[in-house]
């Protein structure tokens, strides 16, 4: 069976990491509009450097938790049949033991050189501006996708909805795209596993409702009987 799991902040949140939008639409007081757009890092690079630093170093202060480590037991069981893309930007999903890890949506724990298109493992701040390792131009970015920008990867998405026997959406909120529409770019059987109805739960065969971290394993338990 060809599975293709998607992510969404629902999962994270159980491990206690900021889900970044509140009921208001603000990412920790700020509008997304100041810290998550090419404009806005143009116009107030400090500031937005600042914004990511904060939740790249809050990382270390969160585990991967029981729906996590229920992926890592799938993709033990289905090998290359799973792939798990995932809207966010933390590192829970390798930390957990996954492998097969899409990030459509970048990463925290990267760095993007926009002087020689480079990509780096990064750890540290980047708002005093440190040297690129490849080119040393002062040009490092959050390798993060903004709004406005092409979330990574969507050729392998889509060939994998396309191919997929199962689509499971799990703690998303629906109503960002491209991710809200992949429950319709898949060919097979679809399954929202959800704390409440998302946007586009009735556009799922299945959908279950409840915390990621109860839902996810028995879903698993179920399909690996």
């Amino acid at each position: 069976m060809r599975v293709v799991v998607l992510t969404g902040a629902g999962i994270s949140a159980e491990s206690g990491l900021s889900t970044f939008r509140d009921s208001g639409g603000l990412w920790e007081g700020h509008d997304p509009m100041q810290v998550a757009t090419p404009e806005a890092y143009a116009d107030d690079p400090g500031l937005v450097q600042r914004f990511y630093d904060q939740r790249r170093a809050a990382l270390p202060r969160v585990r991967p938790n029981a729906a996590h480590e229920a992926l890592v037991r799938l993709e033990d069981a289905l090998g290359d049949d799973l792939l798990v893309v995932t809207q966010n930007v933390d590192d829970l999903h390798e930390r957990a033991g996954s492998r097969r890890v899409h990030h459509i949506h970048g990463r925290l724990r990267s760095a993007w050189c926009t002087t020689c298109d480079a990509r780096h493992g990064w750890d540290g701040p980047l708002r005093h501006e440190p040297p690129c390792p490849t080119c040393e131009e002062p040009t490092l970015r959050p390798d993060i996708v903004w709004f406005g920008e092409i979330p990574y990867g969507m050729d392998v998405v889509e060939q994998a909805l396309w191919d997929c026997d199962l689509f499971v959406s799990i703690g998303t909120s629906g109503v960002v795209y491209p991710a809200a529409a992949f429950v319709h770019w898949a060919r097979g059987a679809t399954l929202e596993l959800n704390l409440e109805p998302s946007a586009t739960a009735t556009d799922f065969g299945q959908s279950r409702h409840g915390p990621a971290t109860r839902l996810v394993p028995a879903w698993v338990d179920e399909l690996l009987g």
